[in-house]
């Protein structure tokens, strides 16, 4: 089993999204060769108070995954790795994280039943998936997540640009990259792009499996083929 966690304390940039589709698409790969009738092998937490993913799964007709609101169970999500029939899990966390006390290193995730969730979820946290927009806004916050957060633990971590409008051009992308590579962050080769469609599933209820058949919507689909592909969720076949 993997337990792949969405942080980046921006919030924004598309945690919930990102943590969704990549559920879908994961469930999608691993069940081609299965019983349609059988239990899916993946699973999205939410430890989001607020339940954004939550809120869009609700609006699914039929689920290809499991989905579970786990903000205020520390002892289950202490056990994510043992769920029974599950092998990859997609956490989605809240659209902040306090690290406004820059000299607290011992505890920079703050205080509170959300902190505790999060400080949990990444004491069991196989990959972390930092998603971060073509933005300078997206610079520093994503910098002390991996900092303060994800290096301090030692936890593997690969940064996903997201939200791409390839109508913008090329600079802001080909800036991010750059940012990302001065500071010798792990990249993800998929981008993410920019598609109305992304920003219209969540009250339509679907996931990007069940887009309509068009060529705009096979191109939505492809990228989280692809970054699900790159994170080897099939266990490289």
């Amino acid at each position: 089993m993997t337990i792949h966690v969405l942080l980046n304390q921006k919030g924004g940039v598309g945690k919930s999204t990102v943590a969704v589709n990549l559920a879908a698409v994961t469930a999608d790969v691993l069940n081609q060769d299965d019983d349609p009738d059988a239990t899916s092998p993946v699973a999205a937490v939410s430890v989001d108070p607020q339940g954004s993913a939550i809120w869009w799964a609700d609006r699914l007709d039929n689920l290809p995954f499991h989905v579970v609101q786990a903000h205020d169970d520390l002892n289950g999500l202490r056990q994510l790795g043992q769920l029974p029939g599950i092998r990859h899990v997609y956490v989605d966390t809240p659209g902040w994280i306090d690290l406004n006390a820059a000299d607290d290193t011992s505890d920079p995730l703050g205080r509170g039943p959300a902190a505790d969730a999060l400080r949990t979820v990444l004491e069991v946290a196989d990959h972390v998936i930092v998603p971060m927009e073509t933005e300078p806004l997206s610079f520093d916050p994503t910098a002390r997540t991996i900092r303060k957060i994800l290096e301090p633990r030692g936890i593997p971590y690969t940064v996903v640009i997201n939200n791409w409008d390839p109508r913008d051009g090329k600079l802001d992308l080909e800036e991010t990259k750059d940012f990302v590579r001065a500071n010798k962050w792990p990249l993800a080769k998929t981008v993410i792009r920019h598609y109305k469609l992304h920003a219209r599933a969540s009250a339509d209820g679907l996931v990007v499996t069940e887009y309509p058949a068009n060529r705009v919507a096979l191109q939505a689909r492809e990228d989280f083929y692809r970054l699900a592909l790159e994170l080897r969720i099939d266990g490289g076949r």
